[in-house]
């Protein structure tokens, strides 16, 4: 059994991309069932290396229910051709949304769901200058416990260019933002116009524009109006009007992952997990410290008696007991008798 990284053993092929190929493999240190992702032999390069290495780390830092999680990133020998980077993910049992589609689209309830857990998702990895590039069915994997979001292997930060800007534009054509195949960099709204993409697709069985070539779909992105959603029994007009939002050409109009994310789950009264705004300029002050307390924080102790007064020969030694008498001497009457009252039920 062929292993990689001196600890991942590949079991069996499971998918096969233009850029890798996806094994179930077996962390034998851990002894747990694990994902690996092996590159191309075409992207062996230093700088295919160093991108692959950076894309891992963007998708390391994401932990999210609906994110199918980054364990690690190596080099593996593959002879002359050079180390393969690999990268170790998450194994996700279940069955992608692409072959639920493939039977028709989905009851509207599911389908909403679904992408609002998708949408959360994203505004977690938004949240963390993520942006996914490729949300598409093939990437999501729908399992008992909920939908996972895979494939961050073309993450960018964002506002990241390609890497090669005279190549191809990463991702699927059919879910690509418009805006991209001007040129213009990943930001959160590509992949929100992707979400609006897959949220039809699913409720419709279709795509939004007919085109039967990737030539005639980058045009229908570019220039055409989608075609209106079917009508669908029941489903709340808000997510209607998500949809048209989700797809508008200008990525300014396009609504947040998050504003996403908390309108689908209210349509249907579901449970997402989504970032929450740091509270922590918000905070109030702690309320001052009353003055017998602070006598009492820098009163002296046993285990500092070198910041004591030179005692008198003629007394008795200074204990803990007598330090903590003469504190509790200078506080108010009320909070003396208090004290007394605690020591005398202890005792």
């Amino acid at each position: 059994m062929r292993t990689v990284g001196g600890r991942y053993q590949l079991v069996q092929r499971i998918g096969v991309g233009g850029m890798a190929e996806v094994w179930r493999g077996h962390d034998a240190v851990l002894d747990r069932p694990v994902a690996v992702k092996l590159i191309a032999p075409a992207l062996r390069d230093q700088v295919a290396v160093d991108l692959v290495r950076a894309e891992a780390q963007l998708a390391a830092r994401l932990a999210h229910p609906n994110v199918a999680g980054v364990h690690d990133f190596g080099l593996s020998p593959g002879g002359p051709a050079g180390d393969l980077p690999y990268i170790v993910m998450e194994l996700v049992e279940g069955q992608t949304l692409a072959r639920h589609l493939a039977a028709g689209p989905l009851d509207w309830r599911i389908a909403v769901r679904v992408c609002a857990e998708v949408a959360a998702a994203l505004a977690a990895a938004h949240a963390q200058h993520v942006v996914h590039r490729d949300v598409k069915p093939g990437n999501i994997m729908l399992t008992p416990a909920g939908a996972k979001v895979l494939d961050f292997g073309i993450a960018a930060a964002a506002g990241q260019h390609e890497l090669d800007l005279d190549g191809p534009v990463m991702g699927t054509p059919a879910y690509v933002a418009p805006e991209r195949f001007a040129g213009v960099p990943a930001t959160p709204a590509t992949d929100v116009y992707a979400l609006g993409v897959l949220l039809y697709h699913c409720l419709a069985g279709r795509l939004p524009w007919p085109a039967d070539t990737e030539t005639g779909l980058v045009h229908s992105h570019r220039y055409l109006d989608p075609d209106p959603l079917p009508a669908v029994a029941g489903l709340a007009p808000e997510v209607v009007d998500l949809i048209s939002r989700c797809l508008a050409k200008d990525p300014a109009e396009r609504p947040t992952s998050l504003v996403a994310a908390l309108l689908l789950a209210e349509a249907v009264d579901a449970r997402v997990y989504v970032p929450i705004a740091d509270l922590a300029a918000e905070r109030p002050h702690p309320p001052a410290i009353q003055p017998w307390d602070e006598q009492a924080a820098s009163a002296p102790t046993g285990a500092v008696a070198a910041d004591r007064p030179e005692a008198d020969p003629a007394a008795p030694p200074l204990t803990d007991h007598a330090v903590t008498d003469h504190v509790a001497a200078d506080r108010p009457p009320a909070q003396r008798e208090a004290r007394r009252r605690v020591g005398r039920h202890r005792a």
